[in-house]
């Protein structure tokens, strides 16, 4: 059986506790064809591979996959914690983003989500998160943002805006979207931002909500400590 390490409102001392008191024995196929585990946990995920979103290393041993809102001000908060934490732990740990609008109470959020695809198709990758980190920065969040704002933020990170307004009208990226909120669901995210550090040797680490750098490098140190 796996076990899996839930961090939600923790300080950073108690999350040392927690991490202590839970890592077990146990290996997960994260990487494989095949889901980790039985569904309802974090224990499934889909396998990151080459068609996800991914910042630093593709093959960096330890992978952080973030569940996000665009909407979600919490969401808005641990990005930069995110990005710091790739910088700070270069070839080694890699950052992969899913899809995860709150419809309920973020309904704008789905089509920004669609935006970020429609940057990832004109402009690659590099597109994807330079688009994802403008909306992020301009954003009120809690579904203030002008949705005229997604054609603007196109132009500002230096795609054709025509083709984008095209891509975004279309709603093509609709269903890469859906499959992502299922995931999510399917992981056991309840809410936003959803995150499950997936170590070397598949073993999963899930993080509720934005918790701070300091937590996040915990479990990261810890991830990078369970080798093959």
């Amino acid at each position: 059986m796996f076990h899996r390490l839930i961090l939600s409102l923790l300080g950073w001392a108690a999350a040392a506790l927690l991490v202590g008191g839970t890592l077990a024995a146990g290996n997960a196929a994260a990487q494989a064809n095949q889901p980790a585990a039985a569904p309802g946990s974090a224990e499934f995920i889909r396998p990151v591979t080459s068609r996800d979103h991914i910042r630093g290393d593709p093959n960096a041993p330890v992978k952080i996959v973030e569940f996000g809102d665009t909407e979600c001000p919490l969401c808005k908060r641990f990005h930069p914690t995110l990005q710091r934490i790739v910088a700070e732990y270069p070839g080694k740990v890699a950052w992969v983003f899913r899809h995860f609008p709150i419809d309920a109470i973020h309904p704008k959020a789905r089509k920004e989500a669609e935006a970020t695809e429609c940057a990832a198709e004109l402009g690659g990758n590099d597109k994807f998160w330079t688009y994802l980190d403008r909306l992020y920065e301009i954003t009120p969040s809690n579904d203030k943002l002008d949705p005229a704002e997604l054609p603007r933020i196109a132009a500002h990170v230096g795609l054709n805006r025509a083709q984008f307004e095209s891509c975004l009208q279309s709603g093509k990226h609709a269903q890469r979207v859906a499959e992502d909120v299922d995931d999510a669901l399917v992981a056991g995210a309840t809410g936003t931002p959803y995150t499950v550090v997936i170590a070397p040797n598949g073993r999963l680490f899930a993080i509720l909500g934005a918790q701070p750098y300091a937590t996040v490098k915990l479990v990261v140190d810890i991830a990078l400590q369970q080798r093959k």
